[in-house]
């Protein structure tokens, strides 16, 4: 467990970064180990429940100089006006080395992000499936802008960057909208679209190259290794899974997906979509894959969720169309739990103790309230 005087896990993203907290007296304290400005937020959410009210940041962002980003934006043909540190930027800071807003002389905003030399094969893969996407015809998706040269990634000064228009968006209540039935609809509208318009995708982006079964087997060997004080629980939701879903999981329909879909990777706009962020897994997975993982995510949140409106109505409108196979539909609930195991990877990598407790608590809520869900999902 980490101590809320000294550290905190920022929960405002899926990101969780790790806050150090370093007290200069009773109420003034340094936060560092944000990526983003939203560990911030958090700490002074947090803090200010335990009545610290004054807040002073060290570290906000890693910096890059002025004159660097001028030269990038140039590169891609903009003329760089002002820099704005302060705006919030949905989607994980992990995703690149540094990000920051830039507006140019006409007002316009733009995302300029660092990215890594080892992701930069994903990171050409995810711009061309998505200018892919846009010529289908396939709206919410920000596509990367290219250089002078028609690239989306263009090296300066031993380092990589890419540029991409800056949408901004309505912070979610996270509280609230995990209840919030107009937001389902929208939620699959924005799938079957999806699913529809990938069917041509490129070749070299179809290959299915990520089998979410291999995956739960190595982790549950590593857990054996490393973890043996959760190896029991693992073991028995492992187990659930073999009953049915792991003979089935090889067999099971594909298409392309998003591949992390889920609110928090959703530019928001008062009571719409304003865009759909962070490609990094998107690919060739089972086809109810993103169907589970966005389940999954509401459902963390708060379990009365997964019978709440935004879920149910997300699922009648993906049961809809009739694009999805019965088999699919039949194994969606042990799907969900499957996906969790990405996730308690993250957290056991964090060392997360809180959120590993809390993710295999919800694995076993969702063994146990199987029938329950099952019905009113109309499975």
């Amino acid at each position: 467990m980490t101590d809320p005087k000294k550290n905190l896990i920022c929960k405002e993203c899926p990101n969780g970064c790790n806050l150090s907290l370093d007290w200069k007296d009773e109420k003034t304290v340094e936060v560092k180990g944000n990526k983003c400005p939203k560990g911030i937020v958090y700490a002074a959410r947090i803090l200010k429940s335990k009545k610290e009210t004054h807040i002073v940041v060290k570290e906000r962002y890693p910096t890059v100089s002025l004159e660097v980003l001028h030269e990038v934006a140039g590169l891609f043909g903009i003329t760089l006006k002002a820099l704005h540190y302060d705006i919030l930027i949905e989607g994980s800071p992990e995703r690149s080395v540094f990000r920051v807003v830039a507006e140019d002389e006409n007002k316009n905003f733009f995302l300029l992000e660092q990215v890594e030399h080892k992701s930069l094969e994903t990171k050409r893969r995810i711009a061309r499936t998505l200018e892919f996407l846009v010529k289908e015809h396939l709206s919410l998706v920000r596509p990367y802008l290219k250089n002078r040269q028609g690239q989306h990634i263009l090296e300066h000064k031993k380092s990589f960057w890419q540029v991409a228009h800056f949408i901004p968006g309505v912070a979610l209540d996270r509280t609230k909208y995990i209840y919030e039935k107009w937001r389902g609809p929208l939620l699959a509208d924005f799938l079957i679209s999806l699913y529809a318009k990938s069917k041509d995708i490129f070749p070299e982006d179809r290959k299915k190259d990520f089998s979410l079964k291999g995956y739960i087997y190595k982790l549950q060997q590593s857990i054996k290794r490393h973890y043996p004080p959760i190896e029991a629980q693992v073991d028995g939701v492992i187990s659930f899974l073999e009953k049915d879903f792991m003979k089935v999981y090889d067999s099971l329909p594909t298409q392309f997906c998003h591949g992390d879909y889920h609110p928090m990777n959703i530019v928001w706009g008062e009571d719409n979509i304003r865009c759909v962020i962070d490609w990094e897994f998107c690919g060739i997975k089972p086809e109810t894959y993103d169907i589970a993982n966005l389940i999954g995510c509401v459902g963390v949140e708060h379990p009365s969720s997964l019978l709440g409106d935004l879920v149910i109505s997300f699922l009648e409108e993906m049961k809809a169309p009739g694009t999805i196979s019965v088999t699919s539909w039949k194994y969606l609930l042990e799907f969900i739990i499957a996906l969790r195991f990405a996730w308690l990877s993250e957290w056991l990598r964090r060392k997360d103790t809180e959120m590993i407790d809390l993710e295999l608590t919800y694995m076993n809520a969702l063994i146990d309230n199987q029938h329950q869900l099952k019905k009113a999902w109309s499975l």
